[in-house]
Order: structure tokens, then sequence, then C-alpha cells
């Protein structure tokens, strides 16, 4: 459990909307650069596509953001590593084990 000293309030700014938010001391990093993020992402599509609702510009950015998520995801995700280790780890073993040298 956290201790009150733990969290910090904070506010983060989105165009003119403000969103003041209690996190984890620890976790306020994470916050300002999705903030940071978002902004940039934000900024990006409303120069590039000009003439679109607020409303098209957020869907953009949250889309970017997660379509980013997922690759990263993707990128971390072990399983085909961890498959193909499976027959090494087997023969190691199969090596190692003591009752296939008596």
């Amino acid at each position: 459990m956290a201790k009150q000293n733990d969290t910090l309030t904070i506010t983060l700014r989105f165009g003119t909307w403000s969103m003041p938010m209690t996190v984890r001391l620890a976790d306020e990093y994470v916050y300002r650069q999705a903030e940071k993020l978002i902004k940039e992402r934000y900024n990006y599509y409303t120069s590039s596509y000009r003439n679109q609702s607020t409303e098209m510009y957020l869907v953009m950015t949250l889309l970017d953001v997660a379509v980013r998520l997922k690759q990263y995801e993707t990128s971390m995700d072990t399983t085909p590593i961890v498959e193909r280790l499976r027959p090494l780890l087997a023969e190691l073993e199969s090596a190692l084990d003591p009752k296939k040298k008596e």
C-alpha cells in the first residue's frame, strides 16, 4: 500500500484542457513522457491534416499511440524465441540427466 508521501499531484495539459491527477511519485516521469508524446503526435496531425475536427485529431492521435504500443508489444514477444529454444533445452536436459549416464 502506497504511503501518502509516495504520491504526487500533477497537472497534465492538452491544448486548453487541464487534467489534475494524483500519481505515484515513481510514475511521474512516465506520465510526463506520455503527455509529451500525445502533444507531439497531436501537433503532427493538426499540422499535416488541416481543417479536421478536434475529435478527428484526437482519434488520429489515439490510433497512432495505440499502434506504437502494439508494435512494441509484438517486438517484445518472446514466444518465437522460446519455441526455437525448447529443442535445445530438451537436448541439454537429456545430456545432463544423471540417470542416462549410469
